[in-house]
């Protein structure tokens, strides 16, 4: 059999050598990650790491984080994973996100991690997964499968 690849195995060469900084950069514009605290810790290519601290203001009348902050955080941490394989010039924006909610967003802290499972030309589709920290143990809180449009020449939308 000859050695070929996966047929859905994702593409890992970013069509930007410097995707890193673009992406942090971005980010760094996102005023509502900001506000909730969020922080990403780990740009790669195709995978992306948001970090949030737990915070009573972002938690629901049971005092679990709400799933909107969930939520939110995993579609940037889905969004940031198909920027890193992206042109310089392209900016992301979702299509559609479909979220399971596992367990209760119960914790110290959280990690959001996006990872593209294939990249095309104008459609990304990326996987993504959100881990509550707590006592020392980890574990899934919610999952995310998300789809990702490369945008191009457009006036409105910033890299």
């Amino acid at each position: 059999m000859p050695d070929t690849p996966a047929l859905d195995a994702p593409r890992r060469e970013p069509a930007d050598p410097r995707f890193e900084a673009r992406v942090r950069a971005s980010f760094a514009r996102q005023r509502f990650m900001s506000m909730m605290g969020a922080t990403m810790t780990r740009v790669e290519a195709g995978e992306v790491d948001i970090d949030l601290p737990f915070d009573v203001e972002l938690t629901q009348q049971h005092g679990f984080v709400h799933g909107g902050a969930v939520a939110s955080v995993l579609d940037a941490a889905c969004g940031y994973a198909a920027s890193t394989l992206m042109a310089a010039d392209a900016g992301v924006l979702t299509v559609e996100f479909k979220i399971n909610f596992l367990a209760p967003a119960a914790g110290e802290r959280f990690r959001f991690t996006g990872r593209v499972r294939r990249a095309g030309r104008t459609v990304t589709f990326v996987d993504g997964e959100a881990i509550a920290v707590a006592d020392g143990r980890a574990r899934t809180v919610a999952t995310m499968q998300a789809t990702m449009m490369t945008v191009q020449g457009r006036d409105d939308v910033r890299h």
